[in-house]
C-alpha cells in the first residue's frame, strides 16, 4: 500500500489524530463554508459541497459544526478567501504539494516559505512538482472491511480505477470527476467510508530512509500546523522497516 496510508495510521496509533482533532474540523468547516458560498448551499445541488461534507463525515465531525459552516455561508459571514497551491521540496528531493486557503495571499507565502526552509526543504515554481501527479478521487476503507477479492468486485461495479489493499487497509482510486458516485455506490455496497476525498496520486516516487522520513514528518507536521493550510500531499515511499522504525518512536 502507498506510504502515504501507512503514515496515517502511524499518526493516528500515536494519538496525533486526537490531538489535532480541532484543528482539522476547523479545515473542514473552512471548505464547507466556501464550497457553499461559491454554489448552491444545498448539498445535493452543489458536487463540491456534497463532497466536503461528505469527507467531514467520514472523519466523526459532528453534524451541528456542519450545519454552522452552511449557515455561515447563507448569512454572507464568510470570509472571502482564495485558493493557492504551494510546490517545493522535501528530504531527498521528495515533492509536496501544499493546498491552501487564505484571505491574506502575502502572509501564507511568506509562512510556507519559511516552514519549507526551516525544516529541510525549499519551496518551488508553480509547476515544479505538480507533474508527478494525477488528481484522483480516494476512498479508503478498514481492513476488516473484507478481503481484496471483495474490495476489487465492489470498485469496479462502482467505476472505480484501481485499488490497493493491505493489511493497514484499502485504498480505491478513481477519476476526480467521478468520485462522489463512486463512493456513493461504494457505500450502498459496503457500508460508509473512512474517507473519501479529492487528492494528488503520485506517479513516481521517491524512496526515503529513517532520517529522511523523520524530517518529512517534521515538515509535513509543520506545514498542516499553519491554519491556512487544508492538505499536504508528497510522493515518498518507505520500506515496511522504515515504517515499523518510525511507529516505535
Amino acid at each position: 500500500m502507498a506510504g502515504h496510508s501507512k503514515w496515517a495510521n502511524i499518526q493516528h496509533r500515536k494519538g496525533r489524530q486526537d490531538k489535532i482533532r480541532a484543528k482539522v474540523f476547523s479545515k473542514f468547516s473552512k471548505e464547507i463554508t466556501i464550497a457553499a458560498k461559491m454554489g448552491d448551499p444545498d448539498p445535493d445541488k452543489n458536487p463540491r459541497l456534497r463532497l466536503a461534507v461528505k469527507e467531514a463525515k467520514s472523519q466523526s465531525m459532528p453534524k451541528d459544526n456542519i450545519d454552522r459552516a452552511i449557515k455561515k455561508a447563507i448569512g454572507g459571514d464568510a470570509e472571502d478567501y482564495e485558493e493557492i497551491r504551494y510546490e517545493g521540496y522535501g528530504p531527498n528531493g521528495v515533492a509536496v504539494i501544499v493546498e491552501t486557503m487564505t484571505d491574506n495571499r502575502n502572509r501564507t507565502a511568506s509562512t510556507v516559505r519559511s516552514t519549507f526552509s526551516k525544516n529541510g526543504g525549499n519551496l518551488g515554481e508553480t509547476g515544479s512538482v505538480g507533474f508527478m501527479f494525477e488528481r484522483k478521487g480516494e476512498v479508503t476503507y478498514p481492513a476488516d472491511t473484507g478481503d481484496a477479492d471483495t474490495l476489487m468486485m465492489a470498485a469496479i461495479e462502482a467505476g472505480a480505477e484501481d485499488v490497493e489493499s493491505s493489511e493497514d487497509g484499502h485504498v480505491i482510486w478513481c477519476a476526480d470527476t467521478d468520485l462522489n458516485d463512486v463512493s456513493t455506490a461504494l457505500e450502498a455496497e459496503l457500508g460508509e467510508s473512512e474517507a473519501t476525498r479529492l487528492t494528488w496520486r503520485p506517479t513516481t516516487t521517491t524512496e526515503l530512509d529513517l532520517d529522511s522520513m523523520q524530517t518529512l514528518m517534521r515538515l509535513v507536521d509543520a506545514l498542516e500546523d499553519d491554519d491556512d493550510v487544508q492538505r499536504v500531499t508528497t510522493n515518498f515511499e518507505a520500506s515496511d522497516e522504515v515504517m515499523a522504525q518510525l511507529a516505535e518512536e
